[in-house]
C-alpha cells in the first residue's frame, strides 16, 4: 500500500511538472514573439468571403489562399472578431475556430476581438446579445466571463495562444449598453471590462489583455477613458487605437496620433498598438505612404512600447458588403498599399 501512495504522489508532482513545463513554453514563446513588431490584418471576412465564391490572386495573378498571400507581403499577425450569437454563423465560436486554426499553421500570431454583442459593437452602437438583454448587472458580468472562457477554452484545446485579446471593439463609450455605458456609469464599465480581463488571463495568463478605442487621434477621448477605467479599478495590458485617415488629412493625424501613443505610455506606463488602420482601396498610394508613416510612428513610440499596426480587412474587394476601405483591387488582387507591410 505504501509503494502505491508514493507512487500516486510521483504521478501527481510529475502532472504538476507538465502543467508548469507547458506554462512555461506558453510564456517563452509569447516572450519571444513580443520581441517583434506585430504588422496584421484583420481577416474575420475571409471564410464567409470564400464562400461566396470570392478568389484572391497574387501579383503574378497566381490564386493563393488569403492569409498566405498577407504573409507573403510582410504581415506577422491576424486578428480575429467573434460575436457571442451571431445570426447567419459567420464569427461565432466555430467560425473562429477554423480561421485561427489556418492562422497557426502559418505560424502568424494570433489577436482575439470579442464583440460581447451577436453583431457589429463600434462607437455607434454596443448592443447586449440578445440572451442577454434582461441580465441583471450580475449577470451581465458572469455571462461576459462565461463567453470569453468557453471561447479561449475552445482555442486552448486546440493548442491555439493568442497573443493579445481584445476585451470590446472601440468601446469609446463603453460595452453592453445601457448597463456599461461609460458617460453615464464608468464604474460600470470598468467591472464588466475587469470581468473579461480576469477571464482571459484564468485561461491564458501570459495574454495581452487589450483596450481598443476609437480615433486614435483624440487624446482628449483617450485620457477621459483611462483616467476613468484606472480610478474605478479598471485593467488592461495594452491601450489599443484605431485610425482612419483619408488621403487629404494622413500626416496630420498620423502626427495627432503619435502625440496620443507617447501620451498613454507617459501616464499608464501601458504599451499601445494601432489595432485597426484602413483607407479607400482607390488611393493605393496615398495609403501605402501613410502606411509606411504610422508603422513608423508606433515603432518609434516611447521606451519601444509601440508594438504594431493592424490593417483591418485588407482582403476585401470589389464592394465586398459595401466596405471601400480594403487594400486589393476589383480583381481581387493586393494594391500597392500593402508594400508597407514588406
Amino acid at each position: 500500500m505504501k509503494r502505491h501512495i508514493n507512487s500516486f504522489f510521483v504521478f501527481i508532482l510529475l502532472f504538476i511538472g507538465l502543467i508548469s513545463c507547458s506554462s512555461k513554453e506558453e510564456e517563452i514563446t509569447i516572450v519571444t514573439q513580443t520581441a517583434a513588431f506585430a504588422k496584421g490584418a484583420d481577416v474575420s471576412w475571409i471564410t464567409e468571403m470564400e464562400a461566396s465564391g470570392k478568389k484572391f490572386y497574387n501579383a503574378a495573378g497566381t490564386e493563393t489562399e488569403g492569409m498566405s498571400l498577407l504573409k507573403s507581403m510582410g504581415m506577422n499577425a491576424v486578428r480575429l472578431r467573434v460575436w457571442v450569437n451571431p445570426s447567419n454563423g459567420w464569427c461565432n465560436k466555430q467560425d473562429l475556430l477554423v480561421k485561427a486554426k489556418r492562422a497557426k499553421n502559418l505560424n502568424l500570431r494570433i489577436m482575439i476581438d470579442f464583440h460581447y454583442s451577436d453583431s457589429w459593437a463600434d462607437p455607434g452602437k454596443q448592443i447586449k446579445p440578445a440572451a442577454w438583454a434582461n441580465y441583471t448587472f450580475e449577470e451581465l458580468k458572469a455571462a461576459v466571463a462565461q463567453h470569453t472562457k468557453d471561447v479561449l477554452n475552445e482555442l486552448n484545446f486546440n493548442g491555439i495562444t493568442p497573443e493579445w485579446v481584445q476585451v470590446g471593439n472601440e468601446t469609446g463609450n463603453g460595452m453592453l449598453w445601457e448597463d456599461g455605458k461609460a458617460s453615464v456609469n464608468m464604474k460600470n464599465y470598468a467591472e464588466l471590462s475587469n470581468a473579461g480581463y480576469d477571464a482571459v488571463k484564468s485561461v491564458f495568463p501570459y495574454s495581452k489583455v487589450i483596450i481598443h478605442l476609437q480615433n486614435g487621434y483624440d487624446n482628449g477621448l483617450f485620457r477621459w477613458m483611462f483616467d476613468g477605467l484606472k480610478s474605478n479599478g479598471g485593467k488592461w495590458d495594452v491601450i489599443g487605437m484605431s485610425l482612419y485617415p483619408t488621403a487629404a488629412n494622413w500626416t496630420t493625424l498620423d502626427a495627432q496620433c503619435l502625440t496620443n501613443m507617447n501620451d498613454m505610455v507617459q501616464h499608464y506606463g501601458s504599451e499601445v498598438m494601432v489595432c485597426e488602420v484602413g483607407m479607400s482601396w482607390d488611393a493605393p498610394e496615398a495609403c501605402n505612404a501613410f502606411l509606411k508613416d504610422i508603422i513608423a510612428k508606433t515603432k518609434s513610440v516611447t521606451d519601444g512600447k509601440g508594438i504594431g499596426v493592424f490593417y483591418w480587412e485588407p482582403e476585401s474587394y470589389a464592394g465586398w458588403n459595401g466596405y471601400p476601405l480594403g487594400a486589393f483591387d476589383n480583381n481581387g488582387k493586393p494594391t500597392a498599399a500593402l508594400n508597407a507591410f514588406n
